[in-house]
């Protein structure tokens, strides 16, 4: 039998999980991890990982499309939807295998089963064998990371087959021909670029007043602009209010700028957003505070209940898989007595969506910081006007840098275009760092690649830009 008693006990094994019983175990506490579902969680299994597998499919459809503009040449191109998917199931099972073998190597005791707070100290473990099997686990101190779920709106429920949830959308079992998407964050979006380069005729409904409402405007503009040349219809300031459906097809209600009309297609992924799990995990009789559905939480990840801590998408945005991944650390790290550890300042956390062109951002927006009253200075720099873009035949895009005209202080960055999701860890380290101008601008970028473009953004700013 396994030890029930621990110095920690994880909750929840997604990318916060998993990572605070790493660390955990690194520095000498006896962890105990419990999941009762993936290790991995939602964003290997069902969310990060598996759609990049689809979308890097549907990048090199692209690719091959154009393949004549390179000066090669392809025979008939096509696509086979059920490999594509089997690549992508391959790719998070083979990433779930990998976080099971470091939980091994760094001797984590892992159980299968849903976890309940049962008591001061206490974790009731009922194993999902389908048995009535609990197992009773004891630890001074317990992590919550339980995750969150797709938000369901009244009326526009999935059924699983012609109402998708980023689940089914993830496994489809037919390739729809025109395929409407609930919402324009991340992960609509994302799906909505995937079947649009598949040749779906997508429909893109978002109840603000622009797509990627959470980026930069001048950012979120070109996005809709590329969108909408690559031939999806984007409906912003809409709410849908209602969904009939047939046999084969759902006629959806669309109520915009105070019309409504009916839009039919055969699919439909809902992406409005998630709640986070935080029924049947015990929290009934805690001082542990929620509200909207996410655990309040202090810097240091702790909850209102003495020894009990929550991380990652169960408490406030960014909900992000490398913001749960850092929380972990800082609570473990907080926890283990270490000095020195530092609170999570969200400004410094990027944001990355993976449709076609690519999005990123960290920091403030241009808009963001103005209404904090900085005074700012911004600088661009196009594609267009970049080497290595060029070259490469992808010069749709756009690099921003957002500044305090009075201590130069970074305050934002945000980029659409090639790649940019890998460029903007460039202006992460840069905020972390409290990097002002000076140092940007002394820093040399090597020649030909796309992060010229992050200088120059830096020189436009202060009116030394050099290739435009």
């Amino acid at each position: 039998m396994p030890d029930t008693s621990f110095d920690l006990i994880v909750v929840g094994g997604g990318p916060g999980g998993y990572v605070a019983a790493i660390r955990a175990a690194q520095l000498g506490l006896a962890t105990a991890l419990v999941e009762r579902e993936h290790l991995g969680g939602i964003c290997l299994n069902w969310g990060c990982i598996p759609t990049k597998a689809l979308l890097r499919s549907a990048d090199i459809l692209r690719e091959m499309k154009q393949a004549e503009s390179y000066g090669l040449s392809a025979g008939a191109i096509s696509f086979d939807l059920a490999k594509i998917v089997a690549r992508s199931r391959a790719v998070a099972a083979q990433l779930q295998a990998g976080v099971k073998h470091l939980l091994k190597k760094n001797k984590v005791t892992v159980f299968d089963g849903h976890a309940k707070l049962a008591g001061p100290g206490t974790v009731e473990v009922k194993a999902t064998s389908g048995n009535d099997a609990k197992t009773m686990l004891k630890a001074r101190h317990i992590i919550l990371a339980t995750g969150a779920r797709a938000r369901v709106l009244p009326g526009l429920e999935s059924d699983g087959q012609l109402v998708w949830t980023y689940k089914e959308a993830l496994v489809p079992n037919t390739m729809p021909k025109s395929l409407l998407v609930i919402g324009s964050g991340a992960i609509g979006i994302e799906f909505a670029s995937f079947f649009n380069a598949l040749g779906a005729d997508v429909t893109v409904v978002e109840v603000m007043d622009r797509v990627l409402p959470v980026e930069d405007e001048e950012i979120s503009a070109l996005a809709r602009k590329s969108f909408e040349k690559q031939g999806m219809t984007i409906i912003t300031g809409a709410a849908v209010k209602g969904l009939k459906k047939s046999a084969t097809n759902v006629a959806v209600t669309v109520e915009a700028g105070g019309k409504t009309r009916e839009i039919v297609v055969d699919r439909v992924i809902s992406a409005v957003g998630i709640v986070g799990n935080v029924e049947t995990i015990g929290l009934e009789g805690t001082r542990v505070v929620v509200e909207k559905t996410h655990v309040v939480t202090d810097p240091f990840c702790a909850t209102g209940e003495p020894g009990i801590y929550a991380i990652g998408d169960l408490t406030g945005p960014p909900w992000l898989a490398h913001k749960a991944s850092h929380e972990a650390v800082i609570c473990v790290e907080k926890i283990a007595g270490l000095k020195h550890v530092e609170p999570l300042n969200i400004r410094t956390i990027p944001g990355c969506t993976y449709c076609h062109p690519q999005v990123a951002s960290v920091g403030l927006s241009e808009a963001k910081a103005r209404e904090k009253g900085f005074e700012v200075k911004v600088g661009r720099f196009p594609f267009l006007a970049n080497g290595k873009a060029i070259a490469l035949g992808d010069t749709e895009g756009l690099v921003k840098t957002v500044f305090d005209a009075k201590t130069g202080e970074l305050l934002g960055a945000h980029m659409i275009g090639a790649e940019v999701t890998e460029l903007i860890q460039g202006y992460a380290i840069a905020k972390t760092l409290e990097t002002t101008e000076a140092e940007l601008i002394h820093a040399v970028f090597p020649h030909p690649t796309l992060s010229e473009m992050m200088h120059e953004a830096v020189l436009d700013a202060y009116g030394r830009a050099i290739h435009i």
